[in-house]
């Protein structure tokens, strides 16, 4: 970033770059929070990886500039760099400038409208099929309850495997993978000099066998004589055409792939077990939404999740890289500066959310729908998450599916202590919970 007076910058975290990176890491929420009451609503912060400094805002105005400036403006260096070398350089999450544009408009049609209907009575059988494995009387960590059903979806949903076989071998791979990831030390597969240590190595074992089970799926599916018929995401994009009139490469389709399983199953599972953390510490709340699903009636389930997703976004930022001059959060900010959206910030900011550590999901019935730059957990601007409608339409059938099924409340007395799980903040224990079976059997309604 090119020197400027002091006076001109954001305030700087006043601390060691080695410390800052410490708390930065460990406890992401607090160091957020802490600077804020320190330095205000706009702030730079110095780490020991990516570009070094990054300044962080959370106003609104800014937001909306910054994302605004996606087609000029680049995503920020180092973003999801312990998945890289899984996702693959054609992963829409990597793609930079015009090939990201190319892959996003050729993707986004499999995610929106009639097609999201017609994955929901897959998630409803998933959900409900994982219900007959919960214990019933002793406390469980739903975490891992709501990763099975998100799992199960993308391999139904979006890789669409039909074959019970293939699809048990691709969950075996794919949750060992994952497992991998989700480590802290999953850093080192960024790192030439240690993939060759053994747990690396076994770690790119594992993505050749995955690789090579989607390969056949893949080749599979450009001879099905009835792709025109199916409606998994593989088979919508093996199907779509770009502009030129050409297709997604193999290793294209493999690459997106990879990118919906990281980005839909870990983000939408972390997204269920907040929420229901939330609903069984909150009693009245939960009652209120049962009863209301009892009627038929989904609008409290919206303000639910839109609330949940508010005080608990699973990502707590999203950055560019500055390609032009630009005024955020208050100061003139330089070409090469990398600016950090801070989402958790935004969505507790006293002006945008009365009350805004409160877990009230009325406030979204009396608002209505949140104004686009104070509610922002997937994103903004070209590079929102591509999923998003996806993600919201899963949590809403599972939700439902489960309170029609089973009564939850919580084994602890506290809400769970938010703690970074690769790119997501995760509850700590993976929200403990004691199921037992509705007093009325099931719920009715539609």
């Amino acid at each position: 970033m090119p020197s400027r007076p002091a006076s001109e910058r954001p305030p700087e975290v006043g601390l060691p770059r080695v410390v800052q990176t410490a708390r930065f890491m460990a406890r992401p929420i607090q160091f957020f929070e802490r600077h804020r009451r320190e330095l205000g609503e706009t702030f730079r912060v110095r780490l020991l990886f990516g570009p070094g400094e990054f300044v962080f805002v959370s106003d609104p105005g800014s937001l909306k500039l910054l994302f605004a400036a996606d087609r000029v403006n680049t995503i920020a260096p180092g973003r999801n760099v312990v998945l890289g070398p899984l996702l693959g350089p054609e992963s829409l999450l990597l793609q930079k400038d015009a090939g990201h544009l190319r892959a996003r408009r050729l993707m986004l049609p499999s995610f929106h409208g009639e097609r999201m209907r017609a994955y929901e009575s897959t998630i409803r059988e998933v959900s409900e099929r994982a219900l007959g494995g919960w214990p019933i009387g002793p406390t469980f960590r739903a975490m891992p309850r709501m990763q099975a059903i998100t799992l199960e979806v993308i391999l139904r949903a979006v890789f669409g495997v039909q074959d019970a076989g293939l699809r048990d071998a691709l969950r075996d791979g794919l949750l060992a993978i994952l497992a991998e990831t989700a480590s802290p030390a999953a850093i080192g597969a960024t790192i030439a000099g240690l993939r060759r240590l053994p747990r690396y190595r076994r770690f790119a074992r594992l993505v050749e066998r995955s690789d090579a089970l989607l390969a056949a799926e893949i080749a599979e599916r450009r001879r099905d004589p009835d792709l025109a018929g199916r409606e998994d995401i593989l088979s919508l994009l093996v199907a779509a055409r770009f502009e030129d009139g050409s297709q997604m490469s193999d290793a294209e389709l493999r690459d997106q792939l990879m990118t919906l399983l990281l980005a839909g199953h870990e983000t939408t599972a972390t997204g269920l077990a907040w929420t229901f953390d939330l609903l069984i510490h909150h009693p009245t709340t939960l009652a209120r939404l049962t009863a209301e699903l009892a009627d038929g009636d989904r609008t409290y389930l919206e303000a639910v999740i839109t609330e949940s997703l508010r005080l608990r976004p699973v990502v707590p930022m999203t950055g560019r890289l500055l390609h032009e001059p630009a005024r955020l959060g208050g100061y003139e900010l330089d070409p090469g500066t990398v600016v950090m959206a801070a989402i958790g910030l935004v969505h507790t900011r006293a002006d945008l959310h009365e009350d805004p550590y409160a877990f009230r999901p009325e406030r979204f019935l009396a608002d209505g729908a949140p104004e686009t730059y104070s509610w922002i957990p997937f994103g903004g601007g070209t590079r929102r998450c591509i999923g998003a409608a996806f993600a919201r339409m899963e949590m809403r059938v599972a939700i439902e599916t489960i309170l029609r099924s089973v009564e939850l409340r919580a084994a602890d007395p506290e809400l769970e202590r938010p703690v970074r799980r690769n790119v997501t903040i995760s509850p700590a224990n993976g929200t403990r919970v004691i199921a037992s079976p509705r007093a009325d059997g099931r719920l009715t309604g539609g």
